[in-house]
């Protein structure tokens, strides 16, 4: 994406400028024309450098907009305003993936049906961007034995009966979490039944999903409310015959809710272990979260916003300085409570709870000084790590930087987490340098083929690897340290001291140790949730080839 980073911009900025100024004039059929051209542009951008999920939404922009005529009215106000919507929010994912490099498609599903449903077209499942194999089949499943005089059709239609009557408590929201058990007994009792044959299989991967929306605590969005209702039609297909094979979607959807909860469940570690499902690499609250995200304001607004924080976080340390030294001028304690108290509520607004609710805290405390009382130390003190601690979570508004969820600070703990918010800092620095310095070394040794061996291009690359290797073995990525010292001391021993050059097919291997562990950093050195820790295994594997040797 760096390539072409600039270009894929200023295209998509040209593409919400005429489409914003064809919304205010819509008899001029030339603005409209200049924002499909560019978005034309953008998704074959998005084509070349494989964006998938980023693609199809840029595809979507394309098809709505080209149904839109010149002097569009207001039955076309609603498609106007989803187009424009999903130009921002795809904007603002390619913001996030320009700084992070993690693409999360997902994210872009609900600006995707937005498109589909204002152009009357169906909305893709949630599963969309999930691959699953569906032709997995429980091995030795025997059927319960029912007592002697019970009738199964009749007792698998009472089960029906009972789903439905948990489903109509979820539906409407009415204790959610007992709906669900009754849906999950229920389908439990109809996989009892038919655990033997073909329609057996939808209860059972039925009662996982629904087991999982209880354990995992997803989100009852309309989308699983429709799944569920679908699922009970399905039943009364599935009462009625018995060579009955669920639909693959439906088997997909539910499977993917099974995924996207990584429950403890019973039903749902065994569904898991049949089809090989691991974790997801997101949680559905993070899902949500990130979207409101991408719907937000953009970067340039949280800059500013931020910017006019830290101008004010400045006042009140200036204050608290001069109150410290006894120099504080008549009014300060009036102005300094107002100033926590306009920071605390803008805080608020913008999201950042915990910050804005440690220095509401303060409030009080604040407004019992006196000019005519000196202050106590201690009282300094605290205020001072209140302050801290709110410029430590406003430091991350202007980058974008995808944090996860503020943590909740306990009143008089600030300082305690200012520390810990420091350290995730300073792991963040020290990873950043760590990838700088294998860039480097990477750099180095294409200078070094291109001049035919010219050793001062590798000087100073056993250094930087050294570097790179203390700063892993600080974050305690000992593995990873150890693969880094190994390509330093190969890079010292034959390509340094030796008078030959290494041939071609181990300068490959050597390139592609130090591009594993290049990878490895830029996923957060395996501190991300189902982040592939194989990687660091390629990198072994390289150096191993170099004929090094590697620890177990």
């Amino acid at each position: 994406m760096g390539l072409v980073r600039d270009e894929l911009f200023a295209t998509m900025e040209q593409a919400e400028q005429s489409l914003e100024h064809f919304i205010a004039e819509r008899q001029n059929g030339s603005l409209l024309q200049q924002a499909v051209e560019a978005m034309h542009q953008v998704r074959g951008t998005l084509n070349l450098i494989e964006l998938t999920g980023a693609e199809l939404l840029a595809q979507e922009l394309l098809d709505q907009a080209t149904d839109i005529p010149t002097g569009a009215g207001e039955e076309r106000d609603v498609q106007l305003s989803a187009l424009s919507n999903a130009l921002y929010v795809l904007r603002r994912y390619l913001e996030n993936l320009d700084l992070h490099r993690q693409e999360m498609p997902e994210l872009l599903l609900p600006a995707i049906n937005d498109l589909r449903q204002a152009g009357g077209q169906p909305p893709l499942p949630e599963s969309y961007f999930f691959g699953v194999r569906l032709d997995q089949a429980r091995q030795d499943v025997v059927a319960a034995r029912l007592q002697e005089g019970v009738d199964p059709a009749a007792l698998a239609r009472r089960f029906r009966q009972i789903y439905q009557q948990g489903l109509l408590g979820f539906l409407r929201g009415d204790k959610a979490p007992s709906a669900l058990r009754v849906m999950e007994r229920a389908l439990g009792g109809l996989e009892r039944i038919y655990a033997s044959q073909p329609r057996g299989r939808l209860c059972w991967i039925g009662a996982a999903a629904i087991e999982s929306q209880l354990e995992g605590q997803l989100l009852a969005r309309k989308s699983r409310k429709q799944l569920f209702s679908r699922l009970d039609r399905e039943l009364k297909l599935l009462l009625a015959n018995e060579t009955y094979e669920a639909p693959r979607s439906l088997l997909k959807e539910l499977l993917y809710l099974v995924a996207l909860a990584d429950s403890r469940g019973p039903r749902a570690r065994a569904v898991c272990e049949v089809f090989g499902m691991t974790a997801l690499p997101f949680t559905d609250q993070l899902l949500e979260q990130e979207y409101q995200r991408l719907s937000g304001p953009g970067q340039a607004v949280m800059r500013s916003l931020s910017s006019a924080i830290f101008e004010e976080l400045n006042s009140v340390k200036d204050m608290i300085d001069l109150i410290e030294r006894g120099t504080a001028p008549v009014g300060s304690f009036g102005t300094l409570h107002a100033l926590l108290g306009k920071l605390a509520k803008t805080l608020v607004m913008v999201g950042l709870n915990s910050p804005g609710n440690a220095l509401q805290g303060q409030l009080s405390m604040v407004a019992a000084w006196s000019a005519h009382d000196p202050v106590e130390s201690n009282e300094l003190l605290k205020l001072a790590d209140a302050v801290l601690y709110v410029e430590s979570m406003v430091a991350g508004l202007d980058s974008g930087e995808r944090r996860g969820p503020r943590p909740l600070v306990e009143p008089g703990h600030e300082a305690e987490s200012f520390a810990n918010h420091q350290l995730a800092e300073a792991r963040i620095v020290v990873l950043d340098e760590a990838q700088a310095g294998l860039a480097l070394a990477k750099r180095a040794i294409t200078s070094y083929l291109e001049s035919n061996g010219d050793k001062p291009h590798l000087a100073n690359v056993p250094v930087s690897l050294q570097a790179v290797r203390g700063g892993l073995w600080f974050l305690g990525q000992e593995r990873a340290a150890f693969l880094v010292g190994a390509c330093g001391e190969y890079i010292q021993q034959q390509m340094l001291e030796s008078s030959l050059i290494p041939s071609e097919q181990m300068l490959e291997t050597l390139a592609d140790a130090l591009t594993s562990l290049e990878y490895y950093l830029e996923g957060g050195a395996g501190m991300r949730r189902g982040f592939q820790d194989d990687i660091l295994d390629l990198a072994a594997n390289s150096v191993r080839a170099l004929g090094l040797p590697v620890a177990a």
